[in-house]
């Protein structure tokens, strides 16, 4: 099984942007700790400022070598029509995560534009988060 998954603005900066939301890990642990919990699952790393790399990345997804997507779509989640329209055209597992509780932030962070196109939202655990979106990823995987 190959799972993407893809972040998107400011979280190459984990690890040195306010600990209290996003706690002191970076992108590096979330990648060490996916591929140690689920060693037999490949991972596709990408993180991008660039919503169109995320863009073409979800569009290479088609091409069925991809088994599921995770996702932290970052401020985009928030914005982004072009990530969220690009996302309907895949018929793949698709989980989003947030390390932080996006409902206990500020009003614009409870809505999801991307979400909409997603199968479910994990919001809340830390990069634990991620543990839970690839759960996720295969029970969705293990339904179709």
């Amino acid at each position: 099984m190959t799972i993407m998954v893809l972040n998107g603005p400011n979280l190459n900066l984990l690890g040195q942007r306010d600990e209290k939301t996003y706690g002191s890990q970076t992108l590096v642990d979330v990648k060490t700790l996916l591929q140690v919990t689920f060693p037999a699952i490949e991972f596709i790393f990408l993180q991008s400022n660039h919503e169109g790399d995320l863009v073409d990345a979800i569009q290479s997804a088609r091409t069925g070598t991809i088994d599921a997507i995770v996702a932290n779509w970052g401020g985009f989640t928030h914005s982004s029509v072009a990530i969220h329209d690009a996302l309907e055209l895949l018929q793949l597992p698709k989980v989003e995560v947030h390390i932080s509780n996006i409902h206990a932030r500020e009003e614009f962070r409870e809505r999801s534009i991307t979400g909409k196109a997603m199968d479910g939202i994990i919001t809340g655990f830390g990069i634990f988060s991620y543990v839970l979106g690839v759960h996720a990823a295969l029970h969705l995987s293990a339904k179709s």
